[in-house]
């Protein structure tokens, strides 16, 4: 398997709602390398699930490149798209009930998922064993509708890990659980990346998910708004020089505020030194 790495250059997606264009993603630059761990964050309609949806191949943006290794998905044919979602990228859509097969068990289940990428590839593991891995072995037999909500998210956990993917993409799987099952689902994937290798990008709104991930992407308002390390918040400088901030600095910081930048022994210094009203910005 090949850790996959990912990169956005300017994404743009607008889709049509009740007769008005609306931007769900409005020039995304994202690097993310391969094997890293990454949570996107934001609030709901921010446009987390369609830039995983993106990367996935699930559809195509309204502008912008998206590369996943060396391969740009925005220059791929349909077929090609398929192909990739089948041996290299797994999508987990939010709720556990929509990656299944519902009258399969979950060994079954991990047998389908394995079915095409057995043609391209030869070593992967018995689905006993990637069962084995998510802590669902003494399961695989037991029809679906018998499981706990945790144990459904392990079976999808599960399916996705099939084909031993470079790059797994997870929509809210954390979502619904208690913090029990929240957390072994959770280890399940962290696992798949750290023993694996397996790159990650998981949408979460749990703030204990977050803290715990070793790197986050926030977006708001179709981009990106901050990044997180381990819990701690940063601001970043995107590609054309914008500084979007934290929210939690927005109070503090209203529109107009006047920030001098000045380099510093360290690095680089924000001074705040007053705000600009309606009357400074029109010269009156």
């Amino acid at each position: 398997m090949t850790r996959l790495s990912v990169r956005t250059e300017r994404l743009v997606h607008i889709y049509r709602s009740e007769g008005h264009d609306v931007a769900a993603l409005s020039g995304v630059d994202l690097d993310v390398r391969g094997g890293e761990m990454v949570g996107l964050l934001g609030p709901s309609g921010a446009g987390k699930s369609t830039l995983l949806s993106l990367l996935g191949g699930m559809f195509r943006p309204s502008a912008g490149k998206i590369f996943v290794g060396d391969t740009e998905l925005t220059a791929m044919s349909e077929h090609e798209l398929d192909d990739l979602r089948a041996r290299r990228v797994s999508i987990m859509l939010q709720g556990a009930t929509r990656n299944l097969v519902p009258y399969r068990n979950p060994e079954q289940n991990v047998m389908l998922a394995q079915r095409w990428a057995r043609r391209r590839a030869r070593d992967l593991p018995a689905p006993r064993e990637i069962l084995e891995a998510v802590g669902l072995a003494d399961h695989a037999h037991v029809p679906l509708r018998r499981l706990s909500a945790g144990q459904l998210q392990l079976a999808a956990v599960a399916v996705a890990l099939a084909p031993r993917p470079g790059l797994l993409l997870a929509d809210e799987p954390t979502s619904q659980l208690d913090h029990s099952a929240r957390d072994t689902v959770l280890e399940a994937i962290a696992r798949a990346n750290r023993d694996l290798g397996t790159t990650v990008l998981l949408v979460t709104h749990d703030p204990d998910v977050a803290r715990s991930l070793p790197r986050t992407v926030t977006i708001r308002d179709g981009k990106i708004g901050g990044e997180g390390r381990l819990g701690e918040e940063y601001a970043v400088v995107t590609a054309d020089g914008f500084l979007p901030l934290p929210a939690h600095a927005l109070p503090d910081l209203p529109p107009g505020t006047l920030v001098r930048v000045r380099s510093v022994a360290e690095g680089f210094l924000l001074i705040v030194e007053g705000h600009q009203g309606p009357a400074d910005k029109d010269g009156s």
